[in-house]
């Protein structure tokens, strides 16, 4: 079995057994599902600058005396991009379009890619906010999420 594996900070935050994700790939999907994961990725770094950047921003001094209509402004025109990237993936990914995702697969893989941009993100831009045990816990629960949606019932 191969594993893959993505490190933040070297803690392990997120697995998969690849043979598990694999399987349930029809071989002319698999570049779909690849432009999937890859465009998911790309929408979760924009969405995840558009919900929390305007608070590095604050922190920074940047936008501190903004009013909330323009960081809702500014936040709308990253989040833009957000969709730009997320609504093509969940398209080319959707197995009605022949891409090898169901919905909830969909979904299950987009919220544990969140999860892992959001805390590589969290890491490097907020250095104050730093993953603890129970973050490596609710990982756990996110591949327990993936096993189970890619499990065949």
């Amino acid at each position: 079995m191969h594993t893959l594996a993505v490190l933040c900070n070297n803690n392990l935050v997120f697995c998969v057994h690849i043979s598990t994700f694999a399987a349930n790939l029809k071989i002319g999907s698999m570049t779909n599902g690849i432009y999937t994961i890859l465009l998911l990725i790309m929408s979760n770094v924009f969405m995840t600058f558009a919900w929390y950047g305007h608070l590095r921003l604050q922190q920074s001094g940047i936008s501190s005396n903004w009013p909330l209509y323009l960081v809702i402004a500014f936040s709308w025109m990253i989040a833009f991009f957000e969709y730009c990237c997320q609504v093509p993936a969940n398209r080319i990914g959707f197995i009605d379009n022949g891409g090898p995702f169901n919905l909830v697969q969909l979904k299950v893989i987009q919220e544990c890619i969140s999860l892992v941009v959001f805390a590589v993100i969290a890491n490097f831009i907020f250095q104050h906010e730093q993953l603890h045990w129970n973050h490596a816990a609710a990982a756990l629960c996110l591949v327990a999420a993936v096993y189970f949606v890619f499990m065949k019932p």
